[in-house]
């Protein structure tokens, strides 16, 4: 068998992305979560920009094909079929790709495919189920846009749906791993004869066995790698390797596929995020034209006269254009070898040595608020959650630093997607920031509550838990730096309940910064989006 296709494209040279600032009147761009700001940055500031998008597969549907009767480490899935099988479909939900994929969405186009398959094989039995965890039920539009609407009228809602974590009829526990990891899945995925997992690798955090081990499962699994404990050992969750999480999730895989035959198939995107007239935001400022710096001025200027609600509803419709890089489809840890090789072929920027002080925007959407709100508590969990954990080896920023990020901090919930995150942020982070001891007191209460599991089921809302594990995920980030500074926060409360300081402006904020590491601070901007991540020796 021969590898799984991938982009080739002109070889990018890494060591241009990592710049140092040398003009004192150029100003750089940083997302605010609501905007964009330009800030001007101190003499000798080192900018760490993300790669140029690879180009893409410029045959996809011959890629699938390929990757479907060619795969790696398993039969052509044409050769896993028959008549009368039952087999089921499952993909990853709207927390990937970011920001959502302009249609049709590649798990589309790639379960059309599998559908053809099935069909011209006999196979009747089919459902298609979002692995979506206990994150909130996705939206019939929203499946729509996932699976496209051929499928989605042929389908929905007998034979595609949301997998439900709280319907106990509807879960079989597999076993225990030898760690004493109870692994619960879905009864539809226990009883059929192929499982088929449609997934995209955002990062290289996702796919290989954590799919199962997270998409597919229930509390009752998820406790066991989603906890503070888990969490504190793993190094960067971008590092398989080095993250506890990942090692769970492997013993928690490999037990349920003693008990599944399982086709996984893996995609990988190239980072083409936005379209048409914004592409001047995903490179260096000192590329800009003057037609970017007008454009840019006056977007920044319509922005900023918008009220919240519309600017959250204009970015929210963003779909990026991405390209596929690559698709593997088989067995799972031989897929995911050449996945993660995909991910870090577009993603991986080299640095030499950590910062002092890492700066960073934080963008308006993260996994957990599509189509909504990111509220206090998931702003924690992108700054010293994904900002924080985007690198391999060592962190950014060193031990004892200081994250400085850019945003406007507000107390704003989205009530029909977060009310326990509400509940949570008002009744847990009032008494305790500390993960363990909230996790011993309240978590189990959260997870358990009826009125949570009502919302969950029936109402588009996160899961009772899902605030503790969007916490616990800056746990580590949390135990490693010193002082966390939002800059440009407008609701001081609201830093205060998450245990961060506030500075009106960023060039407040790096003075303030000092008070901890010193007067000559190294500062490394981490110029994002898009998704990307780095590589410190």
């Amino acid at each position: 068998m021969t590898g799984p296709p991938a982009s080739r494209g002109p070889e990018i040279d890494r060591n241009k992305l990592v710049t140092y600032v040398e003009d004192k009147r150029l100003r750089y761009l940083f997302h605010n979560g609501e905007g964009f700001k330009y800030e001007t940055l101190p003499l000798g500031t080192r900018m760490v920009y993300p790669p140029p998008p690879l180009p893409p597969i410029r045959d996809v549907d011959g890629a699938i094909e390929q990757a479907l009767e060619n795969p790696v480490g398993s039969e052509p899935i044409s050769a896993l079929l028959r008549p009368g099988m039952k087999v089921t479909i499952a993909f990853d939900d709207l927390s990937l790709p970011l920001p959502p994929m302009k249609r049709p969405d590649i798990r589309g186009r790639i379960i059309e495919k599998v559908l053809e398959k099935l069909s011209d094989a006999g196979v009747d039995d089919i459902h298609l189920v979002a692995a979506l965890g206990v994150h909130r039920h996705m939206t019939p539009g929203e499946l729509r846009h996932v699976v496209g609407s051929r499928v989605f009228k042929a389908f929905h809602p007998d034979r595609l749906y949301n997998h439900d974590a709280e319907d106990r009829e509807a879960l079989v526990v597999l076993g225990s791993t030898r760690h004493s990891e109870e692994v619960e899945v879905s009864r539809r995925v226990a009883g059929s004869d192929l499982l088929v997992y449609v997934n995209i690798n955002l990062v290289s955090m996702d796919g290989g066995h954590k799919s199962i081990a997270t998409g597919l499962t229930s509390y009752r699994t998820l406790k066991h790698h989603h906890n503070a404990h888990t969490l504190l050992h793993s190094r960067s969750y971008m590092d398989p390797p080095n993250s506890a999480l990942h090692h769970s999730c492997e013993r928690m895989g490999k037990l349920a596929e003693d008990h599944l035959k399982v086709f996984k198939i893996e995609t990988t995107l190239n980072t083409h995020i936005y379209p048409g007239l914004l592409r001047h935001l995903q490179v260096s400022e000192s590329d800009w034209h003057p037609w970017d710096h007008a454009i840019f001025a006056a977007n920044r200027g319509l922005m900023g006269a918008l009220p919240f609600s519309a600017r959250r509803t204009i970015f929210h419709s963003l779909r990026a254009e991405y390209g596929m890089t690559g698709i593997a489809a088989g067995e799972t840890e031989a897929v995911h070898e050449h996945t993660l090789a995909n991910v870090a072929n577009q993603q991986a920027v080299p640095v030499s040595g950590q910062a002092d002080v890492l700066v960073a925007g934080l963008p308006y959407l993260g996994p957990y608020n599509v189509n909504s709100v990111l509220n206090p508590v998931l702003v924690h969990c992108q700054s010293l959650g994904y900002l924080f954990n985007l690198h391999r080896g060592k962190p950014l920023v060193r031990e004892g630093g200081v994250i400085i990020f850019l945003h406007p901090m507000e107390n704003r919930f989205h009530m029909g997607h977060h009310p326990s995150y509400y509940d949570f942020y008002h009744q847990v982070l009032t008494q305790t920031r500390d993960s363990a001891e909230m996790g011993h007191k309240y978590e189990e209460q959260f997870a358990t509550d009826p009125r949570y599991i009502d919302l969950f089921r029936n109402h588009n809302a996160y899961h009772g838990v899902h605030p503790f594990y969007a916490w616990y995920w800056g746990w580590y980030g949390q135990n490693y730096v010193g002082r966390v500074i939002a800059a440009g926060a407008r609701d001081p409360e609201v830093a205060s309940v998450l245990g961060y300081d506030t500075a009106p402006n960023l060039q407040q904020a790096l003075e303030m910064a000092k008070e901890t590491v010193g007067p000559n601070p190294q500062v490394t901007v981490f110029h994002w989006p898009p998704i990307f991540m780095a590589d410190v020796s």
